[in-house]
């Protein structure tokens, strides 16, 4: 079986489904992110933030059969139709981290105008266009 066909590996134990997603969030979103996440860890949060590294980072984040520019670009349009804000300027971080432009990112808003609606799109780019300041302010990108 091909790298690009695998979903599956019996071998591998829930603690190394983990321990992967966890190494995928820390690569595409950061260690100072992933850190304040983990910081505000209680009893209350512990489960959720244990499905979000098993599931999202540790079983679909890590599947061969998108690059992550296209996993960017599928999530930004999500944060997009849902109306998740903060969400999304994480996401848009996230997809620079991934290697797409600021014009790639421009170019799924424009796309999600269409298909998720003008104002969502209009809200879209004024969170965009924030993070782009921060990190031209920081020097980053």
């Amino acid at each position: 079986m091909s790298e690009m066909t695998r979903t599956f590996d019996p071998a591998k134990t829930q603690q190394d489904v983990y321990d992967d997603g966890m190494a995928v969030r820390r690569e595409v979103l950061g260690d100072a992110h992933v850190d304040r996440a983990n910081a505000g860890i209680d009893d209350f949060t512990q489960d959720f933030q244990e499905l979000i590294t098993r599931y999202a980072w540790g079983t679909i984040w890590t599947r061969p059969g998108l690059p992550r520019t296209t996993r960017s670009a599928i999530t930004l349009t999500a944060m997009i139709a849902n109306g998740y804000w903060e969400e999304l300027a994480m996401h848009v971080r996230a997809a620079l981290t991934n290697g797409m432009t600021r014009d790639e990112i421009k170019e799924v808003i424009l796309q999600s105008a269409i298909y998720c609606s003008v104002p969502a799109a209009n809200v879209a780019f004024k969170v965009a266009q924030g993070v782009f300041a921060t990190l031209d302010e920081a020097g980053t990108d």
